[in-house]
């Protein structure tokens, strides 16, 4: 083993039982997720290396193990056999090089990126960042034989540094194989605008530059992050993470891909996910040939209220994209995730006048990790008026999170301005198309809640953060009536801890 490896083995060992000794502090955990993947301990961010390889899958994640705030980037690790039952695994990647790590600073690490099956061996390829470094951030290798323990590649950095004419903010490699040649996308940015540099390789070591797959025109954010592009059927799709973008944190483009050219032609372009905790969305293909997709289930710019239980951050339930006939994108939950379901509760044929409210967890045993499906019969020519759900709600109806319908605006609504524990409290919207009929579907867990139309074409998530004693389930109208034909409900269990 040579040097540089020792050192790399030294630091993963490190802190591998940092994390260790800090799970004994999580059992008293009052936010902790039921069902929602976070890491054993401390702080994580963006999903990295999402892949299925020789039939197991592999779920990497930007880990800082020392603490609960974002510290110098290390690679932590999991891996399922169903996507729904995950086991810890050792830190993958810690910082140990110079073209990802500098006595005395802190703004270091090895940097998000994705992995690939290379014949037997499980490469991940990732950016090393140095803050103050010029260049400060390159693209550099890893490998391993046994899906565990991986080695960095000797010629690392394998990418030394952007483009002439991209910014210094050059990180999150994504890495694909089309018709035997490797190809790579990174996030960067151009005059200003987000753009995606296009990368080929024979053997994932020496690598071509290509040109920009992509420039945004103006209005796409200064800098686009975590950037994955992919093929589903005859077309190809980006994902872009955009920095400084008004109305937009994970951008999906539904286009055409010229490899010849090495250019990326959207034709349209629609948000992932409106809610305000979703970011920095991965995708895979598994060897049953779905795409599925994980995203970082929080954002920047929140207090997270489970830094006091000694761990910060979480992930999206896995969610399966799907292209129809008329090129739309939809999310649907990935089937594995029905294992979770318990006990089964079942209404129908409930009809509520305007300002009614029906209690549909009494004497049920609904608490803080269910899934429900609703069906509600909207009334004809109505263009005023509210309905849908409280959730977690107290029995006073001072705490509560609402998903409603609004048939004025023509919104799917969830506002958490009364949701519990304070972080970014607010109100999310998306535009839903509903002719008389509005199928919703939710997954509710200890301090999350994703909200989605039964086609899985709108989707909010949010971390929510209630008493855990108020578990009040209400369907309401205001201002209308409505008939809801039936409401599915399950309790779900606890599979992480």
């Amino acid at each position: 083993m040579t040097i540089i490896n020792q050192k790399h083995d030294k630091k993963v060992n490190e802190a591998t039982h940092a994390v260790q000794n800090q799970i004994e502090d999580l059992r008293e955990s009052q936010y902790r997720l039921h069902y929602h993947f976070t890491a054993p301990s401390s702080w994580i961010n963006d999903p990295n290396g999402l892949i299925q390889h020789k039939g197991v899958y592999h779920l990497f994640y930007q880990h800082y193990p020392y603490g609960v705030d974002w510290g110098p980037m290390h690679w932590g690790h999991a891996t399922s056999s169903d996507l729904v039952h995950w086991k810890h695994e050792p830190v993958a990647l810690a910082p140990s090089e110079d073209y990802e790590y500098e006595e005395g600073n802190s703004e270091v690490g090895c940097f998000s990126g994705s992995a690939v099956s290379n014949g037997d061996e499980l490469c991940l390829i990732y950016t090393g960042h140095v803050e103050g470094k010029s260049p400060k951030e390159v693209q550099a290798l890893a490998s391993s034989k046994d899906g565990i323990h991986f080695t960095k590649h000797g010629k690392n950095p394998i990418i030394a540094g952007p483009p002439a004419d991209f910014s210094e903010d050059f990180r999150d490699p994504k890495v694909w194989k089309h018709d035997g040649t490797w190809y790579m996308v990174v996030g960067s940015s151009r005059n200003g605008n987000g753009a995606i540099p296009l990368f080929r390789s024979s053997n994932l070591v020496d690598w071509t530059y290509m040109g920009a797959a992509l420039e945004g025109d103006g209005t796409q954010g200064d800098m686009w992050e975590c950037p994955d592009l992919f093929p589903i059927d005859d077309k190809h799709m980006l994902i872009i993470s955009p920095m400084n973008m008004e109305e937009g944190k994970n951008k999906i483009m539904v286009g055409d891909m010229d490899y010849e050219e090495g250019k990326f032609s959207p034709v349209s372009v629609k948000e992932i996910d409106d809610g305000f905790d979703f970011y920095a969305a991965q995708t895979f293909e598994d060897e049953s040939g779905r795409r599925i997709m994980i995203a970082w289930m929080d954002t920047w710019e929140t207090e997270f209220p489970t830094k006091t239980e000694g761990w910060s951050g979480a992930m999206t339930i896995p969610r399966q994209v799907i292209l129809d006939e008329n090129q739309e994108v939809s999310f649907l939950p990935v089937p594995e995730l029905e294992g979770l379901r318990e006990h089964h509760y079942f209404e129908d044929n409930l009809r509520l006048s305007s300002g009614e409210s029906l209690d549909l967890n009494k004497h049920r045993g609904l608490e803080q990790s269910y899934e429900l499906n609703m069906e509600i019969t909207l009334p004809e020519n109505q263009t005023s008026g509210r309905v849908g759900l409280e959730l977690r709600a107290s029995s006073d109806g001072n705490e509560k999170t609402l998903v409603y319908y609004d048939l004025m605006t023509g919104e799917l609504v969830v506002d958490t301005t009364h949701s519990g524990k304070e972080t970014h409290r607010g109100v999310s919207k998306t535009k839903v198309e509903v002719e008389d009929k509005l199928s919703l579907r939710l997954f509710m867990d200890v301090s999350s809640l994703e909200v989605f139309t039964a086609d899985g074409k709108s989707w909010i998530t949010n971390r929510i953060y209630p008493d855990s004693s108020h578990t009040g389930l209400n369907v309401y109208t205001e201002e209308t009536d409505a008939y809801v034909e039936k409401v599915d409900t399950w309790t779900l269990k606890k599979v992480l801890n």
